[in-house]
């Protein structure tokens, strides 16, 4: 089993991150996850949060808000909705999402309400970790 995987992390507007790392902490929509070498195949769901890459160079944290990973022994593929690198994320950049997600959840039908009022809540714990 190699020390080392490939971690990919690609949004609509680009590709934000393509290197090798030693563990990958991933905000999954059933809970926080740590993918490391050799971990078991999984497809998950992403919650907003920060991807947390361990890389030889050191720790790189990328701001996601929904989308999903792709786990495997070799490698671990994020594709997101919206995604930033932690040092350039602002908060102007989430308000934008956060203000399209509470006027989506005050629209949803009744059988979706639930989902998009935990969305919106996602997004402003994600954005009270910022401050």
């Amino acid at each position: 089993m190699a020390n080392v995987m490939q971690f990919d992390l690609v949004s609509p507007e680009r590709s934000l991150a393509s290197l090798e790392a030693t563990a990958v902490k991933i905000p999954g929509a059933e809970g926080d996850l740590t993918a490391m070498p050799g971990h078991s195949p999984l497809l998950t769901s992403l919650r907003p949060g920060v991807v947390r890459v361990q890389t030889a160079e050191g720790e790189k944290d990328f701001v996601v808000t929904r989308g999903f990973a792709e786990i495997s022994a070799e490698s671990i593929s994020v594709i997101a909705e919206h995604a930033h690198k932690g040092e350039d994320v602002t908060k102007a950049d989430l308000e934008d999402v956060i203000a399209d997600a509470r006027k989506a959840a005050a629209e949803a039908p009744e059988e979706h309400k639930d989902g998009a009022e935990k969305f919106v809540a996602d997004l402003e714990q994600l954005m009270h970790d910022m401050v």
